[in-house]
């Protein structure tokens, strides 16, 4: 048995390379038969990732309590996989106004496979160890494993020198046999069944990843006190629109007028946090500034 022979018979029970009844004769469909099959598929996505909120909010608290102890968190992954969970990364800084480097995103291939497909980068195990020591991996550290199909080889070793470290661990897969779950400490599982399109996981299995990177972030970052209710009060004003989104926010939390917001907002060098505290203790920047800090940037702690 040759080489491709085995990892045909390893994927062929994988959920995603089987094939979906309902999509059968999708290539004589018309178009919005073919267009109500898929939506109708998306929509079992997220009762699948239902099933695993247990995890998911393990994984969080572990993201949590990593990043409170001034680790990272890292996610590693190959082709669509690699690429979602660098768009979470970089989505972050201007969501939640903090450093680049502090959730990153990495892709087998490197930056040349987030406009090029570099297929070949995902069967290197070595590069996954290799892209870690690069980061200069510590112990403080998460590292979130991302490969649908649970068996990419680049993702493994990112794990397995990971663990090496002693780091928290996780893996979001869609195949519940996948190997990276029995190395990762968490392991998300995502079935969603088969594609649409088979073995097509930039489909269903990339969407629930996705949403999946969504609520480990987010929840991840309110956990952090970057929030004050369902506001992104920390949000980081570098342009325009985030400017009037900053001065929406200080207006909802506090229910002062406009004028009002961008007053505060231009004497807190554009903080919404430092100003909705400004504008709620009537007091001014120094005093602000001291309360958040002695309650670690929690708006809602430093207000009770």
């Amino acid at each position: 048995m040759d080489k491709t022979d085995k990892i045909r018979q390893e994927i062929q029970s994988i959920p995603s390379e089987t094939r979906l009844r309902e999509s059968m004769d999708i290539d004589s469909m018309s178009t919005i038969d073919a267009l109500k099959v898929i939506n109708a598929q998306d929509k079992t996505v997220p009762y699948a990732i239902s099933n695993s909120l247990d995890d998911i909010a393990e994984a969080v608290d572990a993201s949590a309590h990593a990043l409170s102890q001034g680790g990272r968190l890292i996610y590693i992954g190959a082709g669509t996989s690699g690429r979602l969970g660098i768009l979470d990364a970089v989505e972050c800084r201007p969501t939640f106004s903090v450093p680049d480097d502090l959730v990153v995103g990495i892709i087998a291939g490197g930056e040349k496979a987030l406009i090029h497909a570099v297929e070949g980068a995902e069967d290197d195990a070595l590069s996954g160890k290799r892209d870690l020591i690069n980061i200069s991996l510590s112990s403080k550290d998460i590292v979130i494993g991302l490969a649908a199909s649970g068996r990419t080889p680049y993702v493994l070793g990112a794990i397995e020198y990971a663990n090496s470290l002693s780091c928290a661990t996780a893996c979001i897969v869609c195949n519940p046999d996948a190997p990276l779950l029995k190395l990762a400490n968490i392991g998300i599982v995502a079935n969603v069944g088969p594609e649409v399109l088979t073995g097509s996981t930039r489909m269903k299995s990339g969407t629930a990843q996705k949403l999946i990177l969504n609520m480990i972030s987010t929840t991840t970052m309110i956990k952090l006190g970057k929030t004050y209710s369902n506001l992104m009060v920390d949000v980081n004003a570098t342009n325009e629109k985030l400017l009037a989104r900053a001065v929406h926010i200080v207006m909802q939390a506090t229910t002062c007028s406009a004028e009002k917001a961008k007053a505060t907002l231009a004497e807190s060098n554009n903080n919404a946090k430092l100003a909705i505290l400004m504008i709620l203790t009537n007091s001014d920047v120094t005093t602000s500034k001291a309360m958040l800090d002695k309650h670690s940037g929690y708006l809602n702690k430093a207000l009770n």
